[in-house]
């Protein structure tokens, strides 16, 4: 199918669209599986091959000069439908919704995703609990691999959950989908094997320990990296950080990170922005000021993400590097 059929303007282009999305998907599952994502875990590739994202995102807003452009599959001009499916299918994040000017809900960059969902160390059987709802997505992704029965998609906002579920519904999904603070988790669908959250947190909900089987994994972003964590039971889990950086918006709810950027001006220019600083300086935001973090990330050689951890123990949880007991640990906030 030719892309000038797009542009004839005809009112009965549903079907090229259609095989615009295909061809379109096809060359996403390439660029993921070109990008190692799922290297350690290749049976997600046939979920991103069946789950057919544009239906998950009948609008989103791309940047425009000026502001924001909008972009939605039921557009009259034929160009922007077209423009539209191939920008669903583009291995990006996607802004979903926008409110003065805050993101409020995005679809995440696929291979990030597609990352992630192989980081869960997912088995048949496993109940899963995601915290976020998004789009619809990721939890269609999961109900392909495991089956409805066994995912429960979370979210605050209930614009967010009912146009879920209409998303999923229209790709032939039908997970649990709950309307409520996703730090509380659901307890009605626990207990879970592994858990995992779309949105950035500054601490573990007790909740989430409790409600896991005793092995189960947390995968959460946190700071600006990727916390994988193992549950030992209701009042213990710990991890490590994984590689990888991962920027999303904040949980809404019980656990909302702070948003005060620390003032960087002591810091030398030629550092300010290294990611791993960033990383740190998030991490210990509220232990550490900037030039403590600064010089303690330039005397350990500039320490990869994979070297900090996050232990919680009782009412205590603190993040550390290298080691849990070492002499390096910071106290993270109570839940």
């Amino acid at each position: 199918m030719g892309a000038h059929a797009l542009h004839e303007g005809r009112d009965d282009d549903r079907g090229d669209l259609d095989d615009l999305a295909a061809s379109a998907r096809a060359e996403l599952v390439r660029v993921i599986e070109a990008s190692g994502a799922w290297d350690t875990d290749p049976a997600w590739r046939e979920a991103f091959e069946a789950v057919p994202r544009h239906l998950f995102v009948p609008y989103y807003y791309a940047g425009a000069v000026g502001g924001q452009q909008r972009l939605w599959g039921e557009s009259r001009d034929p160009r922007t439908r077209e423009r539209w499916v191939r920008g669903a299918y583009a291995d990006a994040p996607l802004a979903t919704r926008v409110r003065d000017g805050e993101l409020l809900s995005s679809s995440s960059q696929p291979s990030l995703m597609a990352a992630m969902l192989a980081e869960l160390h997912v088995e048949d059987g496993h109940n899963i609990l995601e915290i976020g709802a998004g789009t619809g997505y990721n939890a269609a992704l999961l109900a392909h691999r495991l089956g409805d029965a066994l995912v429960t998609t979370v979210d605050l906002d209930p614009e967010i959950t009912e146009s879920a579920r209409r998303h999923l519904a229209a790709a032939g999904y039908h997970p649990a989908v709950v309307t409520g603070d996703g730090s509380r988790g659901v307890p009605e669908r626990a207990p879970f094997d592994r858990i995992v959250a779309t949105c950035t947190l500054t601490t573990i909900p007790r909740a989430w320990l409790a409600q896991s089987r005793p092995g189960a994994r947390i995968l959460t972003p946190f700071a600006t990296g990727l916390a994988a964590l193992t549950v030992r039971d209701a009042d213990h889990a710990e991890g490590r950080f994984l590689h990888t950086s991962a920027y999303f918006v904040p949980l809404r709810g019980g656990n909302r990170p702070e948003r005060d950027v620390p003032h960087l001006g002591a810091l030398p220019r030629r550092t300010r922005d290294h990611e791993l600083l960033r990383f740190l300086l998030a991490l210990t935001r509220g232990s550490l000021d900037p030039q403590e973090a600064y010089t303690l990330w330039e005397r350990e050689d500039r320490p990869v993400r994979e070297r900090y951890g996050i232990t919680v123990s009782g009412d205590r949880e603190w993040a550390w590097l290298d080691e849990p007991t070492g002499p390096y640990a910071w106290p993270l906030p109570a839940t």
